[in-house]
C-alpha cells in the first residue's frame, strides 16, 4: 500500500509538472513556489528544488542553465496518465480555472476567450471553413499559425460562454459533454454524454473519434451527430442570460442549440425544478468535420486563453440549424441504470458453470471472422489474464455481418450480489501494464456516463492489448467497490470465479488505492480485466468492428472456449 506521505509527494510533483506545462517560458523555483501556493501547496523554494531534482532524474523535466526548468515530452505524457484519481478532479478544476479567467467584454469586443488548440494539415482548412460558414461552431473567429508544414489552429471553446455568464453574476454549472442527434436540421436529443466531474479525460474529447460524429452529413443533408455541451443555471438568471447571449451573437460568439424554461427537459436531459438547461455546440465541431473527411487532426480542448482581437473572422456564418420547438420526450439513461437492470438478472453459478451472464456484442463482416478469431486465439494463448473469461459465442446476423459475444465483467457484480455482497460498479478504465507494474491511466465513472467508456477507448485507438513489439500494454479494466466488512466472503466467491475461468486482478484492502484508482472510505476495491479486450486487439490489428458493450443477457451454455470448435449459431 502506498503511504499518505508518498501520495502527497506525488501530488506535489504532478502539480509542478502541470505548472511547467502551462508556461512556455523557463520557470525557476521561486516562480513555481508562487504558482503552487495558488493551488494550496505551501512549499518553499528549497522544497521545490528538491522535488525538481527528482523530476529531473525521472526525465520529466530538464534544467536549462541557471534559469530553471522546462517540462520534457516524457513529462507531458506523465501528466496525461499519472495519478489518474487526481486527474479526475483536475479536469473539472481546469474548466473552472478557464471560466474564472475569461475576460471578454461583449460591449467592447476586447478581452480573453477560451480557445481549443489543434494541429491540422493545410488541406483540412477548407472543410473547417465550410463548418464555420454553416454556423456549426461557437464562433467563426480563429487564428492560424504555420508550423512545420502544418497549421496550428485556435478556435473559440464553448467554455468562453460559461465564463461570460459567470462574469455577469450568473452561476454556471458545466454538467455534461456528449453527442447531439440532428434531424431535419433540428437538434433532437443527446444520444451519449459523460459528466465533467466523473472522468480523467476531457469529456467532449471522448467523442471526437472519426466514427462517432457525422458533422459532414449534417452539412450536406441536415442529419447526423455533432458534439455539444450541457450546463445549468438558476431560473432567476434566465432573462439576464438571454440578454448576454444576444450580445454575444452580435460579436459572432454563438452556438447555442437551446435555452430551456425552468425545469424543462433539454434534448433528452432532465432538469431539476428551479434550474434552466443550456445546450451549446462543441467548439471542436469544425475540427471533427475535417477528421471525418480523412485528415489527421490533433485536438486539444480548452487549452488556453487568447485575446479575442488576435483571432480573425474566417467567414460570415449563416444559420444551418433550427431551434427545437418541443422538448424531447426521450430521456437519455445513465449507463449504471442499464447495468443494474442486467446485473439483477445474472444467475450464473461458478460452482456448476451454469446460468445467465451479461454479454458484449461486437459486429464485423463475415469475411473478417477467421482473421478476428486468429487474433483472439493469440490473446487467449499469450495474454490469458487479460480476458474476463475464456468464453465466446459467434452469432449469425443479417446480411454479411456476424457477431462476437464476450462476457462482460459486470457479471462479477451479479455473482457477488447473488452471494449477499453489495458490489457497485465504480469506474471503467484503461490499465497500463509494464514490467509487472499496473496502473490506471484513464478512469470514467459508470454513474457519470451514458456509454460504456471501454467503447470510447477502443474507438479512439487508446488500447494496446496485443502488440508483440511493445514494451507495455494498455488494456481495458474496471473497478467496483464492496463494503469493507464483506472482504473475507468476497475472497471466497472470487476464488470460485477463478476456478470457473474468470479473471480477477486484485481484491484490495480497506481504503487501498488500487493501481492508481481511489476507492471510497470504508470500501474495498476489486479490479477485473474488461470483457472487450479481445475485441480491442482485433481493432488494433486493422479489423473493422462495431462494439456494443453491456448489451444483453445470455446463457453460458451457448458459449464455447476459443480452443473448442466454434460454431456460428
Amino acid at each position: 500500500m502506498v503511504s499518505n506521505v508518498s501520495r502527497e509527494t506525488d501530488k506535489k510533483m504532478m502539480e509542478i509538472l502541470r505548472i511547467l506545462s502551462e508556461h512556455e517560458e523557463i520557470l525557476g523555483a521561486k516562480a513555481i513556489a508562487k504558482e503552487l501556493k495558488k493551488k494550496g501547496y505551501n512549499l518553499g523554494e528549497r522544497a521545490v528544488r528538491y522535488h525538481m531534482r527528482i523530476l529531473d532524474e525521472k526525465g520529466f523535466t530538464k534544467r536549462i542553465g541557471y534559469s530553471g526548468r522546462k517540462i520534457t515530452k516524457k513529462g507531458l505524457k506523465e501528466i496525461e496518465k499519472g495519478l489518474v484519481y487526481d486527474q479526475v478532479d483536475f479536469i473539472f478544476s481546469k474548466f473552472e480555472e478557464m471560466i474564472h479567467n475569461t475576460s471578454f467584454n461583449p460591449n467592447t469586443g476586447k478581452g480573453k476567450v477560451v480557445v481549443n488548440t489543434s494541429t491540422i494539415p493545410p488541406g483540412a482548412f477548407p472543410i473547417i471553413k465550410k463548418a464555420f460558414k454553416e454556423g456549426l461552431c461557437v464562433s467563426p473567429h480563429a487564428r492560424l499559425e504555420k508550423i512545420d508544414g502544418n497549421y496550428k489552429i485556435m478556435t473559440v471553446c464553448g467554455t468562453t460562454i460559461d465564463g461570460l455568464l459567470l462574469k455577469e453574476g450568473i452561476p454556471i454549472i458545466p454538467t455534461f459533454a456528449g453527442l447531439v442527434e440532428i434531424k431535419d436540421h433540428t437538434p433532437r436529443r443527446f444520444t451519449e454524454f459523460i459528466a465533467y466531474k466523473k472522468t480523467s479525460m476531457m469529456p467532449l474529447e471522448a467523442f471526437t473519434a472519426r466514427e462517432m460524429t457525422s458533422v459532414l452529413n449534417v452539412i450536406k443533408h441536415g442529419e447526423g451527430m455533432i458534439p455539444a455541451n450541457f450546463r445549468l443555471i438558476p431560473e432567476t438568471g434566465r432573462k439576464k442570460a438571454l440578454r448576454i447571449l444576444y450580445k454575444l451573437q452580435k460579436m459572432n460568439i454563438r452556438g447555442v442549440l437551446k435555452v430551456g424554461e425552468a425545469g424543462e427537459n433539454i434534448l433528452g436531459i432532465p432538469v431539476d425544478d428551479g434550474m434552466v438547461g443550456i445546450a451549446i455546440i462543441g467548439g471542436i465541431t469544425p475540427l471533427c468535420a475535417a477528421q471525418e473527411a480523412g485528415y489527421n487532426i490533433s485536438i486539444k480542448m480548452a487549452e488556453t486563453l487568447l485575446e479575442f482581437n488576435k483571432l480573425d473572422l474566417v467567414t460570415r456564418p449563416r444559420k444551418l440549424l433550427k431551434k427545437p420547438k418541443k422538448p424531447s420526450k426521450e430521456k437519455i439513461k445513465i449507463l449504471l441504470t442499464k447495468a443494474w437492470n442486467l446485473i439483477q438478472k445474472v444467475d450464473f453459478d461458478p460452482d456448476t458453470i451454469k446460468g445467465k451472464v451479461i454479454t458484449n456484442i461486437s459486429i464485423l463482416k463475415k469475411e473478417d471472422l477467421d482473421r478476428a478469431l486468429t487474433i483472439i486465439r493469440r490473446v487467449c494463448e499469450e495474454k490469458p489474464e487479460y480476458l474476463t473469461s475464456p468464453y465466446f459465442r459467434i452469432m449469425e446476423l443479417e446480411g454479411d455481418k456476424v457477431g462476437i459475444a464476450t462476457i462482460c465483467s459486470l457479471t462479477v457484480d451479479g455473482v457477488l450480489i447473488n452471494s449477499g455482497i453489495m458490489s457497485t460498479p465504480t469506474y471503467s478504465g484503461l490499465l497500463e501494464i509494464k514490467d509487472g507494474m499496473r496502473r490506471f491511466v484513464e478512469l470514467t465513472a459508470y454513474s457519470g456516463s451514458s456509454v460504456e467508456p471501454h467503447e470510447i477507448y477502443i474507438s479512439k485507438g487508446m488500447t494496446k492489448v496485443y502488440d508483440p513489439h511493445s514494451e507495455s500494454d494498455r488494456i481495458l479494466a474496471s473497478l467496483r467497490e464492496i463494503p469493507y466488512i464483506a472482504r473475507e466472503k468476497t475472497l471466497k466467491v472470487t476464488e470460485k470465479l477463478k476456478e470457473a475461468g474468470f479473471n480477477i486482478f486484485k481484491v484490495g484492502k480497506t481504503n487501498e488505492i488500487l493501481y492508481n484508482a481511489k476507492v471510497g472510505r470504508y470500501k474495498v476495491g476489486i479490479v477485473t480485466p474488461g470483457g472487450l479486450n479481445p475485441i480491442a486487439a482485433i481493432k488494433e490489428n486493422g479489423v473493422d468492428v462495431k462494439v456494443k458493450a453491456v448489451e444483453s443477457l445470455m446463457d453460458i451454455d451457448n458459449f464455447f472456449t476459443i480452443k473448442e470448435d466454434i460454431e456460428i449459431g
